[in-house]
């Protein structure tokens, strides 16, 4: 029987707080992260929304001249892990840094520093570009920032799936760990992509809301009248640990990360699959990594963006994985909240799923009003749920047909 591995540590930076209990608070009280963008002049766009990392100062966390140094996804990843490092308890010392892993994704890496140097390049010619714009615009960046500032010397990287990068390097830590090439990681993910460049792409996609006027009820995940995502921005780091690793040195088990399964739908750049069957099968891979069985679970913390395509499909994949079970187990999405920080939604959502099984609380889907017939699953509408629960599932779907989802298990 294989070990259990368990969450020891959890850190974020996010547009509900700047760390987990600030998080955890707004979002049980159904708070919106959404508002007028404040980082550029969207003036000339679209879309005029985000959900923002609010009261952010780097030099608040890191010295002044690192922090220049830094894209704006790095920063957010060393204070999450930092959070995350301190809440677990676990020290870094000579004789375990090489075993050590930091996994922390992102899909886009630095859009701000690589749009400037861009500008700056045309404008102002090459040598004004910034000896730092590769380390600070590289996706793997952060992983990199992170392992230097604690001085971690194990294996270092991101992944990068679209939308499934953050759950996608969190399974991948737990299969390293469970086959013994590391002793603990640092897994999680962050994206700042609330740029010009990154909004204006997304809208010309077609995915992005534009409630401009209406932002206090934009997005509506599952809502018959959904009209799109809201970007957000932010980081979500947890430390892992092998059971018998943590119960040594007197840490404190919050959870244990239970199961991880990841497909491809194959099919469109996009779009995923009309009929959920890669979601479906994913779902299915992550509760038998986990040797669960459907009916163990008992909260879903959906993908959830939004948009029509997305929320009709997924509902489809939790019904063709759950059967008529689907009906009875609460699903939501956090993302009526926090808005899609893209890469780094699915790290985020995973403490999310910790946090339900630890406080007996289920998160609501806010701003949802009038029922879709082709939604038709308990979304925990508008208010946060007391129910106690023993397993939760995080799905996590990306562009390009990528699905991750990750199963998390109370800690007994």
């Amino acid at each position: 029987m294989q070990e259990r591995i368990v969450i020891t540590g959890m850190g974020t930076v996010n547009p509900l707080g700047l760390n987990v209990k600030a998080t955890w608070e707004n979002l049980i009280a159904g708070v919106s992260g959404v508002a007028p963008i404040t980082l550029f002049d969207s003036s000339s766009l679209n879309v005029h929304i985000a959900a923002e990392v609010k009261n952010f100062k780097p030099e608040n966390f890191m010295d002044a001249k690192e922090a220049r140094r830094r894209d704006r996804f790095e920063q957010f990843a060393v204070v999450a892990a930092r959070e995350a490092l301190t809440n677990s308890g676990l020290q870094i010392t000579d004789s375990n840094r090489g075993k050590i892993g930091v996994i922390i994704s992102s899909a886009i890496g630095g859009l701000q520093s690589l749009q400037d140097a861009i500008l700056m390049n045309h404008t102002e010619g090459p040598r004004r570009v910034s000896p730092f714009l590769i380390p600070m615009l590289m996706a793997n960046g952060a992983a990199g920032m992170t392992a230097i500032e604690f001085g971690i010397h194990g294996p270092c990287f991101s992944v990068a799936s679209a939308c499934a990068s953050g759950s996608d390097g969190i399974g991948t830590a737990l299969m390293m760990l469970r086959t013994g090439m590391i002793d603990a990681a640092l897994t999680g993910a962050a994206e700042a992509t609330v740029t010009s460049t990154g909004v204006a792409a997304f809208d010309r996609v077609g995915a992005m809301s534009r409630q401009n006027e209406g932002y206090s009820m934009t997005p509506q995940p599952f809502d018959k009248n959904r009209d799109g995502l809201v970007m957000g921005e932010g980081a979500a780091v947890l430390v892992l640990e092998r059971e018998s690793d943590a119960k040594a040195r007197g840490a404190i088990i919050l959870a244990e990360l239970a199961g991880y399964g990841a497909t491809a739908d194959a099919y469109h750049v996009t779009a995923p699959h009309e009929h959920g069957e890669g979601g479906a099968a994913a779902i299915r891979m992550a509760l038998s990594s986990a040797q669960a069985n459907l009916k163990d679970v008992g909260y879903i913390n959906a993908h959830g963006t939004g948009t029509s395509l997305n929320d009709q499909t997924e509902t489809r994949a939790i019904k063709n994985a759950f059967g008529d079970l689907a009906y009875q187990i609460p699903v939501s999405s956090t993302k009526s909240m926090t808005g899609h920080m893209m890469g780094a939604t699915g790290a985020l959502e995973a403490i999310f799923c910790v946090q339900a099984i630890r406080e007996g609380i289920l998160p609501p889907t806010i701003h949802y009003e009038t029922p879709d017939p082709e939604c038709d699953l308990d979304y925990i509408p508008n208010k946060a749920r007391e129910v106690k629960i023993s397993l939760a599932i995080s799905n996590a779907f990306g562009f390009g047909g990528h699905n991750a989802v990750l199963a998390v298990r109370k800690f007994s």
